[in-house]
């Protein structure tokens, strides 16, 4: 299992995961329900306290993806493949342009 904190702002907006199973998860951060109820980090995922699962990584989440020669620099620099794109969310939005980013979890840290 591969988790991302997901920042909008730079306030902690929820969690996107990958499962064992190879779903993905997103869920807003029950903090952030309460302060910010209106303010969802894209259209498709409006504020609500339920998990969004998905078979595939949310749209949302793979346009932060890089693409074109910034994509084969990021897949030979960190030695991802380039269909892992939980992976390249992961290594690669830590610091998007825009208002969110995905911070890694270390599962280590957690145990």
């Amino acid at each position: 299992m591969r988790k991302g904190l997901v920042w909008y702002n730079n306030k902690l907006a929820g969690e996107l995961t990958e499962t064992d199973e190879g779903e993905y998860e997103f869920e807003y951060d029950e903090s952030y329900i309460l302060a910010y109820p209106d303010q969802f980090i894209t259209f498709s995922l409006p504020v609500r306290k339920e998990k969004y699962v998905s078979n595939r990584l949310f749209p949302f989440f793979e346009g932060l993806i890089p693409e074109g020669w910034l994509l084969d620099i990021a897949t030979k620099n960190w030695k991802l493949n380039p269909n892992d794109r939980m992976g390249l969310v992961l290594a690669c939005c830590g610091n998007c342009i825009g208002a969110v980013s995905v911070e890694p979890v270390n599962q280590e840290d957690e145990s």
